[in-house]
């Protein structure tokens, strides 16, 4: 059968040439054929010391596996312990599989399994692209959201006569696209930095997934929330347009959470809050059920954290990490006490722990933030 894997411990040479007559497919190392088998994730063992950080490339991968398969396996020694592919367990785990394919590289010595396992990840890092022939192909694939494994779709416009682009020509309309300057409408803002405004909306979640899940999740009954890392729904901003059918099929969604760290610019935090709520307007328009994600810094974020939500609805805040450090907890409680005097919700959704703070006249609906792997 075309494709098949075969695992055997044979004569390479005359298995190759066996392989090759019948379509099949092998590995060979210098003993032979190499073991492919399908292995259950807990039997897999992490290598505690591994210096090749991956956490920023897990949701890549995970999309890449649930796009096109698991297709690259993971190679582990005798005792289990992963040489390469750490990544790739990680978005397994995460994605609930409960087996996947491994090469069993127990020809190799202590020694060259350290050494492999640098020099694998050593080696990537010699590779460059050829940007114009990577652009040709990125134009070639239609179907396949490209962003989903990490790369920048550049503007493929040609063809247009300058007499059609006016004085600016085609770079004010790729800056347009860029900054989604043609969704804002200044008709529709609030406060001296024209943030997007957000009409109160009074439902109440029951629960609640990360935007991570939002393309897997058969929960359509759960709203989705932002309370993840920004790398993971960037591609938001970029692209909303794309999402939003996505986003669509669920209860309701909250507005990103864009990070306000204190230690950013300033003109940082006013353009997060401001992407935050114009995604917010966007999805609101789209018919979705929107409710603004709370967000701010020092007090002095005050003055615009809060512009473009209408009082009375109802709000969501995330607690996660706040009851750790009493200096964050502090700047949690400053901020809220002034989000419940100017926005006067309604309801209040606390994403996190609960915790000990005198919410007024609100209805507060506490979710647990779930953990890593289970669909938070």
């Amino acid at each position: 059968m075309p494709g098949k894997i075969r695992s055997a411990e044979v004569d390479g040479k005359k298995e190759m040439r066996k392989a090759r007559a019948s379509g099949r497919v092998l590995f060979l190392h210098r003993g032979g054929a190499m073991n492919i088998k399908q292995i259950k994730i807990e039997d897999i063992i992490p290598y505690g010391k591994n210096p090749r950080k991956n956490d920023v490339a897990v949701d890549a991968v995970k999309n890449s596996i649930r796009e096109f398969g698991f297709k690259v396996p993971i190679v582990v020694d005798r005792d289990g312990v992963v040489v390469t592919g750490h990544t790739r367990l990680k978005a397994a785990k995460a994605l609930g599989l409960k087996e996947v394919p491994a090469i069993v590289a127990d020809d190799l010595t202590e020694e060259q399994v350290r050494a492999f396992r640098l020099a694998d990840n050593k080696v990537a890092e010699k590779s460059e692209w050829d940007i114009d022939l990577l652009n040709e192909e990125l134009q070639e694939i239609t179907d396949i959201d490209m962003t989903e494994f990490d790369f920048e779709i550049p503007d493929f416009t040609s063809g247009i006569e300058e007499d059609d682009l006016g004085y600016y020509g085609d770079a004010r309309e790729r800056t347009n696209q860029a900054y989604n300057l043609e969704e804002f409408d200044e008709t529709r803002a609030s406060g001296f930095y024209q943030m997007p405004t957000l009409k109160a909306c009074n439902h109440i979640p029951d629960r609640l997934i990360g935007f991570n899940y939002a393309k897997s999740s058969q929960d359509k009954k759960a709203g989705i929330h932002f309370f993840i890392d920004d790398y993971q729904f960037e591609r938001v901003w970029n692209d909303p347009q794309s999402y939003i059918p996505i986003l669509k099929e669920y209860d309701c969604c909250l507005t990103p959470d864009f990070s306000l760290y204190m230690d950013m610019p300033m003109a940082m935090k006013i353009w997060n809050v401001y992407r935050s709520r114009m995604i917010g307007q966007l999805m609101q328009d789209a018919g979705i059920k929107v409710i603004p994600t709370l967000s701010w810094a020092e007090p002095e974020t005050f003055s615009f954290c809060f512009d473009g939500i209408e009082p009375g609805g109802t709000v969501a805040v995330s607690t996660v990490g706040v009851m750790r450090d009493k200096e964050a907890m502090a700047v949690w409680k400053t901020g809220m006490d002034a989000a419940v005097e100017r926005i006067k919700p309604k309801n209040i959704v606390c994403y996190g722990s609960a915790i000990d703070y005198d919410f007024g006249q609100a209805n507060v609906k506490n979710i647990a933030a779930r953990k890593f792997g289970d669909g938070a």
